[in-house]
């Protein structure tokens, strides 16, 4: 091909991503994921700062994850069914006011206007958080496949964690900026004002909703159907297990209070820089992806982003230096990224229409809870090992579970998104 010919392509190439945006219920959709996880960021970050602060201690933030996760995994494949029976919209509108609503406990906790003290309360309102955030995904991976065609979805899904990233980037930053300069009541208020642009970014979201006909499966008949679908999918299960393990055994983010504190000796800002690092890392990835969108050797390249996932995870345990940490920590965001683009593409080209509520909350069963229970893992291990060695343990435990991965899994290991469309 002449360079000419190249040049053309590549042209054609950023034209057909930029077209995506000038549609208003993408635009919408973006805007909606945009504001209500900026508004879960400055809780997550404030809040690990607020109880480190009180209780100097790696567990307690470990507890703040398990706090989350265990309401998330019970409510979320009641959340899969009520999606794939129920308007979206409607839905994703009810769990971002239930987290402007935790937001508001947690400012009222901070501010000392409840008549209860210490951390406990802080510990309930995240317990409402993960059932609400059980609702937050599935509904919007069930509107993305309603707003774009299924030749845009590798396209739409690098543009969806770019703005995710951004909000990563921008969330964790604000947060700890509103920390240092007022402390913790502001950030909290903050949080609450994002959550409500999300509810009016879903008010101003337009789709046409699937229609239902006939009864419905008994919901927990409806729920055992889906879990079928998923582990009957080698490539989506190989996928989803890859993610799962990289994100729990790799927890770094839950502990970076206790690096700030012991190992690198900065502030709040230092944590929000620490914090949005990951984020950066993957927005430039993103771009990256939203020109160039993966599709031959999608599995390997899956394979290798994770286990540059899991380098990354030790060296930012072996270093002593803040802004080489940060260094590290874009590093382990530019993988992240390649990893979530893949394996949200590979959902989504995978799914049925009437099963999207459902496989997406076995997913964020497989994924999104892997988050927090990452960080009660991260936390008890550095309470039995050291924060060091425990991090050390994750990376190497990730390294191994690449292979393993590559070696059951041969669909995905040879996979190119094409033999999908």
């Amino acid at each position: 091909m002449s360079a000419d010919a190249e040049t053309s392509n590549e042209a054609a190439v950023a034209r057909s991503s930029l077209d995506l945006l000038r549609r208003p219920a993408f635009l919408a959709l973006l805007a909606f994921r945009v504001a209500i996880t900026l508004s879960y960021q400055i809780v997550a970050v404030t809040v690990g700062w607020h109880i480190y602060e009180i209780t100097r201690n790696t567990f307690s933030l470990g507890l703040i994850g398990l706090a989350e996760v265990l309401p998330f995994v019970c409510v979320a494949p009641f959340a899969g069914y009520l999606i794939d029976h129920l308007p979206r919209r409607k839905l994703g509108m009810a769990a971002c006011a239930a987290l402007l609503l935790t937001a508001m406990i947690l400012l009222l906790v901070a501010a000392g206007k409840l008549p209860v003290h210490g951390i406990w309360p802080i510990y309930a309102a995240i317990v409402f958080t993960g059932a609400a955030r059980s609702f937050l995904n599935p509904t919007y991976n069930a509107i993305f496949a309603r707003v774009l065609p299924r030749e845009d979805y590798a396209r739409g899904s690098a543009f969806s964690g770019i703005t995710w990233d951004l909000s990563t980037v921008i969330g964790p930053a604000l947060g700890g900026v509103l920390v240092g300069w007022s402390g913790t009541p502001l950030s909290y208020a903050v949080a609450c004002g994002f959550a409500v642009l999300a509810i009016v970014a879903l008010v101003a979201l337009r789709i046409e909703e699937p229609k239902h006909e006939g009864p419905s499966a008994p919901i927990f008949a409806s729920i055992a159907e889906g879990a079928r679908f998923v582990f009957s999918q080698q490539v989506m299960l190989g996928a989803m297990s890859l993610d799962m393990f990289s994100v729990l055994l790799g927890g770094v983010v839950a502990m970076l209070p206790a690096f700030i504190h012991d190992i690198l000796h900065y502030g709040p800002q230092g944590l929000g820089i620490l914090r949005a690092a990951p984020a950066l890392g993957s927005i430039l990835m993103g771009v990256w992806l939203a020109r160039h969108p993966l599709s031959k050797n999608a599995g390997r390249t899956l394979l290798f982003a994770v286990a540059g996932f899991g380098l990354s995870v030790i060296a930012f345990g072996l270093s002593r230096s803040f802004w080489l940490s940060a260094a590290i920590l874009l590093a382990y965001g530019a993988c992240d990224a390649i990893s979530v683009v893949l394996r949200t593409t590979i959902m989504q080209l995978v799914t049925p229409d009437d099963m999207r509520g459902r496989v997406s909350s076995i997913n964020g069963i497989f994924v999104s809870s892997s988050n927090e229970f990452g960080a009660f893992y991260a936390g008890t291990m550095a309470r039995l090992l050291g924060l060091i060695p425990a991090v050390l343990v994750g990376g190497c435990a990730i390294l191994g579970v690449v292979g393993t991965v590559a070696w059951k899994a041969p669909k995905l290991r040879n996979l190119d998104l094409k033999d999908l469309q």
